[in-house]
């Protein structure tokens, strides 16, 4: 399987959102991520329901929505409802992981959880198997622009061993801090999904920076 590139829209241009997505879509991403913060589960906020459905309307790729927030089982309904092909929770929002998880697909989701950089990896042992997507922050979450915490790419090993181990079929996707520098790196540590958000939209040319982001993921992918 290709790795997946997926751009992250909150380092997008909010003026020209509709172009940004635009881009995406005639890029080489997969996913179009999209981070939706609370301000209280992390200290920043950035958007909701309605800019989520005008990306829904001109967007054809699937949208990989990324909860950043308290209490998301409020929430898991009206995400459904708004197209996510993905939902995200974070495990230390969750006090009843295991049942949050099963409301995502019975909403006809892909559900995933995120892991902050502190999180050990054994907090999600016993849903392993639930799981469509493990997101590993490379970062701490609230902040876009982060520089990537070097210690990643060893949990990345550990989880893919971790799934060895398991069994399981759920894609590593890390987030926070990707570029050139890493996105190598990543890969053959066993990454499947590699969220980019500024190395994309700060690029003088984001198309060709997903190009070679893409290229990246393949090269190391052979490379194994």
């Amino acid at each position: 399987m290709s790795h997946m590139i997926a751009p992250s829209l909150l380092a997008a241009d909010f003026a020209h959102l509709g172009r940004d997505v635009a881009m995406v879509e005639r890029s080489q991403a997969d996913w179009h991520h999209i981070d939706v913060m609370d301000g209280m589960f992390v200290p920043n906020i950035s958007y909701g329901m309605p800019v989520i459905s005008a990306i829904a309307r001109h967007a054809e790729k699937p949208l990989d929505v990324h909860l950043m927030i308290e209490n998301p089982d409020r929430y898991i309904q009206a995400f459904a409802d708004l197209g996510s092909a993905n939902l995200t929770v974070h495990v230390e929002a969750c006090t009843h992981l295991h049942r949050t998880l099963g409301a995502i697909k019975e909403a006809g989701m892909k559900a995933g959880v995120a892991l902050n950089p502190h999180t050990p990896l054994h907090s999600i042992e016993e849903v392993l198997l639930d799981l469509d997507v493990v997101c590993l922050m490379s970062v701490n979450p609230g902040f876009g622009g982060q520089k990537f915490i070097p210690s990643t790419l060893g949990k990345v090993r550990r989880l893919a061993d971790m799934r060895k181990a398991h069994g399981g079929a759920f894609l590593i996707e890390v987030d926070g801090g990707v570029g050139r520098k890493n996105a190598g790196d990543l890969v053959q540590a066993g990454a499947d999904v590699l969220v980019a958000g500024s190395s994309v939209f700060k690029a003088e040319n984001p198309e060709g920076e997903v190009e070679w982001l893409k290229s990246s993921a393949i090269l190391s992918e052979t490379a194994q």
